[in-house]
């Protein structure tokens, strides 16, 4: 399900009276990266990291919301994401307003809600313009690793790589990191977006771990990564490659994930670094 928790009925006037309050830290960095700010009235508090917005009130998110404060804001329309409680959306479809979740879980459909929201708000060139700059990234960091693989005149083996979202449940990055994994050079060699254990990360041996858990920016700690007694002989920790990336470069599924496919490909291939 790429969206959910329409409400067709209630209509959006006009771009003009586009009075969008934004749930999602992806959905703000969207519509600044097109050019749409002019029609926030609100964001979520956790946009503050991802997608700064100045004085805009900050109000909740699709978990935990004061849905008067969002009422008083007079938004036409409510943007969160998925997953979302299911009493926060019902609270929100009874305010006069249209409301969108939006549920991206690849890279293509990340592109397809750039251009959903550039419909809404008429900037669809400008949506257009960053699927175009996204690609364009990404493949200039793929082509490094190609010309480092033909430097070499041989074809390494893809550094085996395991990204993580949370440690307690413990939780791998979701299917974008995954594919941003594999635009830096390497292989995600456990499932993405799922609950894993300890024995699947220690059977998967990567040779790379990325912490980038959620909500923490670029807290997490990689000490208990290393101290793990049921991974000391997991490559990525017996050769201390465990590193951290700020969450908000990979958990946030818009325009900061040209920062993060960077960050990883510096992870994976610290070699080119130097």
């Amino acid at each position: 399900m790429k969206s959910a928790a329409r409400t067709p009925a209630k209509s959006i006037r006009s771009i003009e009276k586009l009075r969008i309050v934004s749930l999602a830290p992806s959905v703000t960095s969207i519509l600044l990266a097109i050019g749409a700010q002019k029609n926030l009235v609100g964001v979520s508090k956790w946009c503050k990291d991802v997608a700064p917005t100045g004085r805009l009130p900050r109000v909740g998110d699709c978990w935990a919301l004061d849905v008067r404060a969002v009422s008083r804001l007079r938004p036409t329309l409510v943007i969160g994401s998925v997953p979302f409680k299911p009493e926060v959306v019902a609270q929100l479809l009874a305010l006069p307003a249209a409301f969108l979740a939006l549920n991206p879980r690849s890279l293509r459909t990340i592109e397809e809600d750039y251009r959903i929201l550039g419909r809404m708000t008429n900037r669809s060139s400008a949506a257009n313009a960053l699927v175009e700059k996204m690609r364009s990234t990404f493949a200039r960091i793929a082509a490094r690793v190609v010309a480092r693989n033909r430097q070499a005149r041989y074809v390494k083996q893809r550094p085996r790589v395991y990204c993580e979202a949370w440690p307690k449940p413990r939780i791998s990055s979701p299917p974008w990191v995954a594919e941003l994994v594999e635009i830096a050079g390497g292989r995600m060699v456990v499932r993405a977006g799922k609950l894993i254990s300890d024995r699947d990360v220690a059977s998967a041996r990567p040779e790379v771990i990325a912490l980038a858990w959620t909500a923490t920016g670029e807290r997490a700690s990689p000490r208990a990564t290393l101290a793990n007694p049921n991974w000391a002989t997991v490559p990525a920790v017996r050769d201390k490659r465990v590193v951290v990336i700020r969450d908000e470069l990979l958990n946030t599924p818009g325009p900061p994930l040209m920062q993060g496919a960077e960050a990883l490909f510096r992870a994976i291939h610290p070699e080119l670094m130097r």
